[in-house]
């Protein structure tokens, strides 16, 4: 990974893993079958250096993972435009890593799990969904090689006040 160009507003390795753990989507970009860039928003959930996400078992994304191990995942914590200086609060985290579909069915569930309990913590229902789901979805895992956050100064001074 290149090295930040205005490192003053680089994140601290737990910071951006903060915005990670607490982001409920990003987007995940990846290079498709043809070669081209394909970047789509999903939800996802961090376990230990693997971010995880669901998918329909077909289509263009899954398509693009079996092309291309590798990819990017962006997260935007905050962008707040402020138009009368011209200029937007913000903090955000991008991932890279290899992308792979997930095969191993306890591992597929305890992600699925773990995705459940993020957006709902009645773990009965996840459990349920996840049973439900069966075979009819696939578990992307991107494990987590490099990690780059950054945030405005403006920012970064309110933080540290």
């Amino acid at each position: 990974m290149r090295d930040m160009r205005r490192k003053k507003q680089a994140l601290e390795d737990d910071e951006a893993r903060a915005v990670l753990e607490s982001a409920g989507e990003g987007v995940l970009s990846l290079i498709d079958d043809e070669g081209l860039p394909y970047g789509v928003p999903v939800n996802y959930v961090l376990v230990g250096d693997t971010l995880f996400a669901h998918s329909a078992l077909e289509g263009r994304k899954i398509d693009a993972i079996r092309a291309n191990p590798r990819a990017s995942f962006a997260v935007i914590d905050r962008a707040d435009v402020v138009p009368e200086e011209f200029t937007t609060v913000f903090r955000s985290v991008i991932v890279e890593g290899p992308v792979r579909l997930v095969a191993d069915a306890a591992e597929a569930h305890e992600a699925l799990m773990a995705l459940g309990l993020k957006f709902n913590p009645d773990r009965q229902a996840c459990e349920e969904a996840v049973a439900k789901s069966g075979g009819r979805c696939a578990v992307i895992a991107l494990d987590v090689e490099r990690v780059s956050g950054k945030e405005s100064l403006r920012l970064r001074r309110e933080r540290k006040a």
